[in-house]
């Protein structure tokens, strides 16, 4: 155990990274960052930042040497970073968890053979590979690339074989995915933590709403059958430890046409669909982190009402300031900002949590508060 007032050593600075931060001072902890960011949201806050690159070794040697254990706040952490900080001190997750995590084709391979079941794929590796994946997923698809995808970004729909191909070329001969278009019910995600002696502990489960492949909503409990949310964090519990996984991690699923669950995504560190955790239940994602990579037992997970969590991106201050008053005159808002200094379009620049009697009511009121940041009634 990693008692409070030692130092946790964070590899990424972005908003979860602050909100790790944040948790971790409030249990008496000290955080290092790692970021190259100069002005990084949780290197701001910290009681160090290293301004260097993930690889930089010189920057990892003190890394390890400050900290008493390293944890991350994004998927795309240099595997070979962590690898070289396990010979320095803990490192939770792992460098082999987070690896499969860090390429669609590795960990959708890797869901599969955990018998669980992902959309139709596809691997392509060159052009040449584009007839036999066009033939095999035929219709509309999605061209995916192996890495560095999020938020939408890297990816393309297409249909027919010169749309793939010039998708392909689009990502620069990139390794991609092609993916089956599943006719989607719900989408949802299970956020979990798990400790080192194997203790799990899931969260309640969110459903997610998508704009521009930018997570826009998360309303909790998701309105599906309560089988159906068991069968979820069932699997997304299982995919932790065939992993060695310790520390948070989320699990986005589709849900397709008869109750189908398929895993879509696997992401090794707090999530932005577990943002409600912060206002809506006993501990809180973040926390349930600092006590999984520090040895402590997990908390409470119980969710105290239903809410939605709404993301605030850089769009709504193309005409000034939000109006923050007039979101909040409703007593249920919660309202989280990320310390950035530059809204731009698209960047997530913070996220309300409202809670109300039902999962619907708290819908509703979450997108009027936001509506009434920029149009006040």
């Amino acid at each position: 155990m990693i008692p409070p007032g030692a130092t946790l050593g964070l590899m990424g600075g972005g908003q979860l990274g602050r909100m790790f931060t944040q948790a971790a001072q409030r249990m008496g902890y000290e955080v290092v960052v790692l970021d190259p960011d100069p002005v990084s949201p949780a290197g701001r806050i910290a009681a160090r930042h290293l301004q260097a690159s993930y690889t930089d070794r010189q920057a990892l040697t003190t890394l390890g040497s400050l900290a008493q254990v390293v944890t991350i706040e994004f998927e795309n952490v240099p595997a070979e970073a962590l690898a070289f900080l396990r010979h320095r001190c803990p490192v939770r997750p792992g460098p082999e968890a987070v690896e499969i995590t860090q390429d669609r084709i590795v960990e959708k391979t890797f869901i599969r053979a955990q018998g669980l079941d992902t959309a139709a794929f596809v691997p392509i590796l060159s052009e040449t590979d584009i007839p036999a994946a066009a033939a095999e997923i035929a219709g509309p698809a999605i061209l995916k690339t192996a890495r560095h995808g999020y938020d939408g970004k890297g990816q393309a729909p297409v249909e027919t074989p010169a749309e793939i191909l010039a998708g392909f070329r689009a990502f620069e001969g990139q390794p991609c995915i092609l993916e089956e278009r599943v006719t989607l019910e719900r989408e949802i995600s299970v956020v979990l933590t798990r400790g080192s002696t194997g203790a799990l502990v899931t969260l309640p489960v969110a459903e997610n709403r998508h704009v521009n492949g930018i997570l826009d909503s998360s309303v909790v409990p998701a309105r599906i059958p309560d089988a159906v949310a068991g069968r979820a964090r069932e699997a997304a519990g299982q995919l932790a430890a065939a992993m060695g996984f310790v520390g948070t991690m989320a699990v986005e699923f589709f849900l397709a046409q008869g109750d189908r669950l398929l895993v879509n995504e696997l992401a090794p560190r707090p999530h932005n669909s577990g943002h409600y955790t912060l206002d809506a239940c006993a501990t809180d994602q973040f926390e349930q982190q600092v006590r999984a990579v520090t040895e402590l037992p997990l908390g409470d997970a119980t969710l105290l009402f239903p809410v939605t969590m709404v993301n605030l991106l850089g769009d709504l201050w193309a005409t000034g300031t939000p109006r923050w008053d007039e979101a909040l005159r409703d007593p249920r808002v919660h309202l989280h900002l990320y310390g950035k200094a530059e809204p731009r379009p698209g960047r997530k620049m913070g996220h309300l949590n409202v809670f109300a009697e039902t999962p619907d009511q708290a819908l509703t009121a979450a997108l009027a508060a936001r509506a009434r940041l920029i149009s006040p009634t």
